[in-house]
């Protein structure tokens, strides 16, 4: 069933995309900014659901690639976001018709918004994660042999480029340096998909989900319940830590925002490594939950999502566990976003601890 996306909701949207992003995707607040500026100015945005998608439809998704932390500073502006769309649409000599959310975490649910605003396109009521990874060929699509390329790519200068590959991990690593080259943050736009694929290789109703977290957080302040206990419900998860941040070492490098953070609360020390998205939690040794289920740190009292830029010594948090899309359990998904692909020699971990083969 098709909605409109005004701007007012826009808030709601940014703040439960953070919750999904599991500590990356990129500040929600300057995405949020960039969406309502593109919907005040060219008005709001009708998203569609997947069972609407006509097959001949082309559907392209829209991002941002690089360190959350950089985006920070480096802002984008609508031409920059939308000329990765015009690129590539040029490229593959069609009309583009839709657009849609490469992933739901943090600002890449919100940039979508802008360019179909700007460009005047339905939104997708669909993302291709149902949360944030900090690779770009790490896609429920890939699995579908859906193709990244062929990828546009653009930066505030005005530079663009149109790449071609022969799979998605090359798209990756050649993106992935000409980000770097171009301010470790950029826009991109790519896995053209028809109707009838794009039904099948994404998750569907993930915007809707994302609105529906952000209500609920700001619904159980205003009712003064319990925010964190409203989130571990909506998402069907556990919280499993609680405590304050006493530690964090975090880096920029090679176009990620690496590092590792520290939690002290009564029951112990918890550590969350991070790449861009946290990955891993570990207390006294006992890894507790892994990458692909979600990891998220949430403040204490408010409940609001703590990005992994974001971490500060001294804050109180609590962290909660949820589960992902049930294909990202499937041998050949984890092999490229389970524990080992990042370097971490553990067994993956679900969201309620229960344990996976080494791959």
């Amino acid at each position: 069933m098709s909605w409109i996306l005004t701007a007012d909701a826009i808030d709601g949207l940014a703040r439960g995309a953070a919750v999904l992003g599991t500590g990356g995707g990129g500040d929600p607040y300057i995405g949020a900014l960039l969406a309502r500026r593109a919907v005040d100015t060219h008005g709001p945005v009708t998203v569609i659901g997947l069972d609407e998608l006509p097959d001949d439809a082309l559907v392209l998704t829209v991002a941002m690639m690089g360190a959350p932390t950089v985006m920070v500073e480096k802002l984008p502006s609508l031409d920059e976001v939308v000329a990765p769309v015009r690129a590539l649409g040029a490229s593959l000599g069609r009309a583009v018709t839709h657009v849609a959310c490469a992933e739901i975490g943090g600002v890449n649910s919100t940039i979508p918004v802008a360019a179909a605003a700007a460009l005047g396109l339905p939104l997708l009521d669909a993302d291709g994660m149902g949360r944030a990874f900090p690779e770009l060929q790490m896609v429920l699509p890939t699995l579908y042999d859906v193709t990244a390329s062929p990828l546009a790519f653009g930066d505030e200068k005005g530079n663009v480029g149109v790449l071609n590959t022969v799979d998605n991990h090359w798209t990756e690593r050649i993106a992935r340096v000409a980000c770097v080259e171009m301010g470790c943050s950029i826009m991109i736009s790519g896995f053209p998909m028809d109707g009838n694929i794009a039904r099948v290789a994404l998750v569907d109703g993930s915007l809707s989900h994302c609105v529906a977290i952000g209500a609920g957080l700001v619904e159980a302040r205003a009712e003064k319940t319990d925010p964190v206990a409203r989130v571990v419900e909506i998402l069907r998860g556990r919280e499993f830590f609680a405590g304050k941040v006493v530690d964090v070492e975090r880096a920029t490098t090679t176009g990620f925002a690496r590092g590792r953070a520290t939690i002290d609360g009564t029951d112990g020390s918890l550590t969350l490594s991070f790449q861009n998205e946290h990955l891993m939690a570990e207390s006294d040794g006992e890894v507790l939950v892994t990458t692909p289920d979600l990891i998220i740190v949430l403040d204490h009292e408010s409940g609001e999502p703590i990005t992994t830029e974001g971490l500060r010594y001294g804050q109180r948090v609590r962290v909660v566990a949820a589960p992902s899309d049930p294909r990202w359990h499937a041998p050949e998904a984890l092999a490229m976003v389970g524990p080992g692909y990042f370097g971490y020699e553990t067994a993956s971990r679900r969201f309620d601890g229960t344990r996976e083969p080494v791959l």
